[in-house]
């Protein structure tokens, strides 16, 4: 995998430090972060910033699937594979930039680009002094989700796309304040190439290291865009609050593409960030200072905030569908019920940082178990594949109930749990 590297500022004084931008799905590097990327120089004189394009799009080629390749013969590049070739590329193109000079290294990625740097961030620490990681995730939406994009550009190409990520990239009212920078950004996403476009969709459908962020050693700040849907604050909170001493920003007005939409306020974070500096909203390096919804917090948040954010991990963790369906089902006798559970068991207990989601799931499915609850048994072991958990592992978890709960209790766990399992083979969503 060959990827191409964009000088977006030279320092202007003698360089101590290089920045390595990494764009989103569907961008060039230049679209997304040139404007950021000069708004950092004038703060930071001595700072350099390297973009590299993702493959297929911007300056990079395509990935070599061969002539008259169809959607089968898309591969499969996972998140590993992407950080080396970023990695080989840096080595490739530093020297040009600094020369010989003993330079820090940083990094700042935004989605896939975000995804990206907390991989090398955990695979190659060494080589990195700090990580910005800008609307994005330890896991990014659902596997059946990419997996059906992927299916889509394979076959009818990148400009299927334009409609969807012009609705979902920007927050209100900024293609009409910003149409040059909105329509850079929208023809990055119609030449991108399909199938690169497509094999990217298989590797967030594959990524996943929710929990993995906890070995992060790097100084890490996670940037959140007020609107975004994909990747909303809860996501940014969840890495915040995961890896030690991580420092959480959230910019209003802003939703999937902060470093276009806001690209002084990301130089000035970057700035921040890289002379060691807290940035404004966390001057103590810890997310849950963030007056914001955050997964340490939430119960210092307004109402309305709280809400946000436990709506946000139930769809996350019992899917759109399911919370759609609940949603639709609401009467005037129930709507205080349901604004309960998405207050208090989603937006205050499953967002806090103590536990990670597989860890609930366990604790969930043995507490349905012992209550006798199979409707929501049902449902939970639905989630605890979402989350991360293998069928042998929901199946161990029976077993255990088999001793703790009662045998009956367990074969009847057993059942129910077959027929979630079945359903989710039928629907094609493991």
């Amino acid at each position: 995998m060959e990827l191409t590297a964009s000088v977006l500022t030279t320092p202007t004084a003698p360089a101590a430090r290089v920045v390595i931008a990494l764009p989103s799905l569907g961008t060039s590097v230049g679209a997304l972060w040139q404007q950021a990327a000069s708004a950092l120089a004038d703060l930071s004189p001595d700072t350099a910033v390297i973009g590299i394009d993702l493959p297929g799009h911007g300056r990079s080629p395509a990935l070599d699937v061969g002539a008259g390749a169809s959607r089968s013969e898309v591969p499969r590049v996972s998140m590993a594979d992407l950080a080396e070739a970023v990695l080989t590329t840096v080595d490739r193109v530093l020297p040009d930039v600094v020369g010989d000079s003993e330079v820090a290294v940083s990094l700042a990625g935004d989605s896939i680009g975000g995804a990206i740097a907390l991989q090398l961030a955990l695979e190659h620490p060494e080589r990195f002094e700090r990580a910005a990681v800008f609307c994005t995730g330890a896991k990014i939406g659902e596997a059946q989700g990419w997996e059906e994009r992927a299916e889509t550009v394979a076959i009818s190409g990148t400009p299927t796309q334009v409609i969807g990520s012009a609705e979902r990239w920007f927050g209100p009212g900024f293609m009409e304040r910003e149409p040059e920078a909105s329509a850079a950004l929208l023809h990055s996403l119609q030449d991108a190439d399909r199938f690169s476009y497509a094999a990217l969709c298989y590797t967030l459908a594959d990524f996943d290291i929710r929990g993995r962020l906890s070995e992060i050693g790097l100084p890490l700040l996670a940037v959140a865009g007020e609107h975004d849907t994909p990747t909303p604050p809860t996501k940014l909170a969840e890495i915040a609050n995961a890896v030690p001493g991580a420092l959480l920003e959230i910019i209003e007005g802003a939703a999937h593409l902060v470093p276009i939409e806001a690209p002084v306020v990301t130089a000035g974070l970057l700035s921040d960030f890289l002379a060691g500096r807290g940035t404004s909203g966390a001057e103590t390096g810890a997310a849950a200072d963030v007056p914001r919804p955050t997964a340490a917090g939430p119960r210092d948040a307004d109402r309305d905030a709280v809400w946000e954010a436990g709506m946000g991990v139930r769809r996350e963790v019992l899917s759109d569908a399911h919370v759609d369906r609940a949603n639709a089902a609401i009467t005037d006798f129930t709507a205080d019920f349901q604004d309960l559970i998405t207050r208090f068991a989603w937006g205050e207990i499953w967002t806090r940082p103590g536990l990670d989601r597989r860890m609930r799931s366990a604790i969930t499915l043995t507490a349905m178990i012992a209550g006798g609850h199979e409707a929501e048994l049902k449902m939970h072991v639905k989630a605890a594949l979402r989350n991360g958990l293998s069928r042998d592992e929901i199946k161990e978890i029976l077993l255990q109930s088999a001793i703790y709960c009662s045998v009956p209790s367990a074969n009847t766990a057993f059942a129910v749990a077959a027929e979630a399992l079945a359903e989710v083979d039928a629907d094609g969503l493991d």
